[in-house]
């Protein structure tokens, strides 16, 4: 079947009207977007390449041999990160792209892999926790000349190319932002916290965010606890029922990472899930039904279609030498009212 406008707005992160535009080669598109757009109707078969229809050929040079490190675990999020970088990996023949899953959480593990690919590949990719020993080998990837981006969560004072990822400060911000306006402003209230690891700075900083917003808009709102669960759905589900024993009074919780499933569940058992304001991260298939249900209030959502395309983009430009503008993943809430597809 023919791919639509429709598709190919969606893997391009644009509007339908967007690709309309660059298509029939209207004005009013930035050069940078036309070209993605034009890249993905290729990629997608709604134009050929050549008269012939033949697939991309490598701009330039031998094939690039990529690698990405990613956590393992019931992440939804990175298992769809997951999926789209191998997907978009398969329609470049002018890459060579492998993907390593490791223990999440552990920074000795990650660090490992990350030496033992100096000499084996260009190009790295990495969702990478915030450790000393995962500085010190991506500054000798970066010695060795292999390229580095971080994705999703950032490690500052490392020579990498770029992070590729929301503004994770700004989403804990919006997060307490639209707590206030779901609770009121003069409304008390218990709030408590979930995070994956605050080895990661992205975690990190979105309670940060969220913390200094609710400090300077909303006094009347108390965070009585902050629970790491290791984004695992099971012990999620296990420090919410903890939780909801000891404070039976909590109006609301923000999950910054992922477990929204299992803390769903701990509110469901107990009756809560309605009463609960609940905030979390990521469309995936199990925070769609919870926002279809009513469990989940909002979803603050950042596109790994658009991450993984920005990864190998990026990447690839580096090896080469090339300039590239990067175009970030945007910044988006999600109510039951305008969930997308995924």
């Amino acid at each position: 079947m023919r791919s639509t406008l429709t598709d190919i707005a969606r893997e391009a992160g644009v509007s339908a009207a967007t690709v309309d535009r660059v298509l029939n080669n209207r004005p009013g598109v930035r050069a940078r977007t036309r070209e993605i757009v034009l890249e993905m109707a290729r990629r997608l078969g709604y134009i050929a390449e050549g008269a012939n229809g033949a697939p991309l050929k490598p701009l330039s040079g031998d094939v690039i041999r990529l690698d990405f490190a990613l956590p393992a675990g019931t992440n939804s999020f990175i298992k769809m990160l997951h999926r789209h970088i191998e997907a978009q990996a398969l329609a470049r023949p002018d890459l060579d792209v492998h993907i390593a899953t490791i223990e999440s959480f552990n920074p000795d593990r990650l660090a490992r892999l990350l030496q033992d690919l100096r000499g084996q590949t260009q190009g790295v990719g990495v969702i990478a926790l915030d450790h000393p020993t995962v500085r010190e080998a991506i500054r000798s990837l970066s010695a060795n000349d292999v390229k580095v981006v971080t994705i999703a969560s950032d490690i500052l004072h490392v020579p990498r190319v770029a992070y590729i990822g929301i503004d994770n400060r700004a989403a804990g911000r919006l997060a307490g932002y639209l707590l206030n306006r779901f609770m009121g402003s003069e409304r008390p209230g218990k709030v408590a916290l979930f995070a994956g690891s605050l080895s990661y700075r992205g975690h990190e900083e979105r309670e940060m965010g969220f913390r200094h917003i609710l400090a300077e808009e909303s006094p009347n709102l108390e965070i009585v606890e902050m629970r790491e669960m290791l984004d695992d759905r099971e012990k999620a589900y296990s420090e919410a029922s903890a939780l909801l024993e000891r404070h039976p009074d909590l109006a609301a919780i923000y999950n910054v990472g992922a477990g929204n499933t299992g803390i769903a569940r701990a509110l469901k058992e107990r009756g809560r899930a309605i009463s609960m304001v609940f905030l979390g991260h990521e469309v995936t298939e199990g925070t769609k039904e919870l926002l279809l249900d009513g469990t989940l209030d909002a979803v603050i959502d950042q596109n790994p279609r658009v991450e993984a395309r920005e990864a190998l983009n990026t990447l690839t430009h580096a090896v080469r030498r090339l300039p590239y503008e990067l175009h970030q993943p945007r910044l988006q809430v999600i109510f039951k009212e305008n969930i997308p597809e995924i």
